[in-house]
């Protein structure tokens, strides 16, 4: 399951790659095949233990490493994600980002190039700050980073609308019609802004870049003096609400529950549209933290959709006693027989 993620996403839930490497060995490989519009594909990633190397062959092709993004998709669903709406900004950045970089190689390039013209920045408003640049030096940088973030923020918003539709449809579903889920973009440090007089600008990315720049001039000094941007996609976050409350405030865990499992179900259904076919779907022992109504809604939706789905779990009990997919059982990390396995829980 993590190999397919960091597969996907060019990145793990470890901190490093290196900590994937098995202790005691140089490297570690991934080989995955796999089908992406019916057409056959190998890819191949090497991760070294030494912190230099990493390698990726796509169709025994050399790739760079960024350009994993976007080749298979899959979306993971963990207990984590239960308290994401409860978790810090970057938290949520991260879902939306993941979500569209594998739907939109172009905003995970714009994004990349964003983020490297922010570390830019802040590291010449420190010269600044400490007397070994000059104010001026800051104008064609600020220019820069306006340009880049207003394709984020357009890519972003555009997207924020296709999600909101599809979560709110799933979590009706979920609730049985009972709870509405909205989903609201939060621009960083525009409380002050009218939010008519801001819908106005953000669909159009000249009008955006203009805005940006301008705001970005105008916190000049402030940036010099905290020695960092202030303002920008970076910072931005993700407002959630069930009926009009918001719900990190005031959501119950039934709703966080519900509300987590309708953003993943949406997450799907947002990488089909956009790219034709479903990512693989990875449920790390989630089932265990959902009750018994929320698990068998979930599987039958992947049922009726056909969904590939891999999930982790401990329990037998979690699933259905008829049959259900293939089953695979693994004791001190190796796979092992479903004899040997019923064997080992009567001992």
């Amino acid at each position: 399951m993590e190999s397919i993620n960091f597969a996907s996403l060019g990145k793990s839930r470890a901190a490093k790659d290196f900590e994937l490497v098995r202790q005691g060995e140089n490297f570690a490989v991934i080989k995955i095949k796999f089908f992406k519009a019916d057409i056959s594909h190998e890819l191949a990633i090497e991760i070294s233990a030494d912190r230099k190397k990493r390698k990726v062959l796509l169709d025994g092709n050399a790739i760079k490493f960024r350009e994993i993004v976007g080749k298979l998709n899959s979306v993971m669903f963990s207990p984590e994600d239960l308290f994401m709406f409860k978790n810090s900004p970057a938290v949520r950045r991260k879902f939306l980002d993941g979500e569209i970089s594998q739907a939109s190689p172009i905003y995970f390039k714009n994004l990349v190039t964003y983020n490297r013209l922010a570390e830019q920045r802040n590291n010449l408003l420190k010269k600044i700050r400490e007397g070994f640049a000059s104010p001026a030096d800051l104008d064609l940088w600020t220019e820069q980073l306006a340009n880049a973030a207003a394709k984020i923020i357009v890519k972003r918003l555009q997207s924020i609308d296709k999600l909101n539709f599809l979560a709110t449809d799933a979590q009706k579903k979920i609730s049985s019609q009972s709870e509405n889920l909205s989903i609201n973009y939060d621009f960083h440090g525009l409380l002050d802004l009218n939010p008519e007089e801001l819908k106005k600008i953000s669909r159009q990315e000249n009008e955006l870049a203009t805005f940006y720049h301008e705001t970005l001039k105008a916190r000049k000094f402030f940036d010099i003096k905290r020695g960092a941007t202030s303002f920008g996609p970076h910072l931005d976050d993700l407002q959630f609400f069930i009926n009009d409350r918001e719900l990190k405030l005031y959501g119950s865990q039934g709703q966080l529950r519900t509300a987590a499992l309708a953003l993943k179900l949406s997450e799907l259904k947002f990488l089909k549209m956009e790219t034709g076919e479903y990512p693989i779907l990875l449920l790390d022992d989630v089932m265990s933290e959902l009750d018994a109504a929320r698990r068998e809604r979930l599987l039958e939706f992947l049922r009726q959709e056909e969904i590939q789905t891999l999930i982790t779990a401990t329990e037998k009990a979690y699933f259905p006693t008829r049959e259900f997919g293939k089953i695979f059982y693994v004791k001190a990390g190796k796979l092992i027989d479903r004899a040997e396995a019923e064997s080992f829980e009567r001992i």
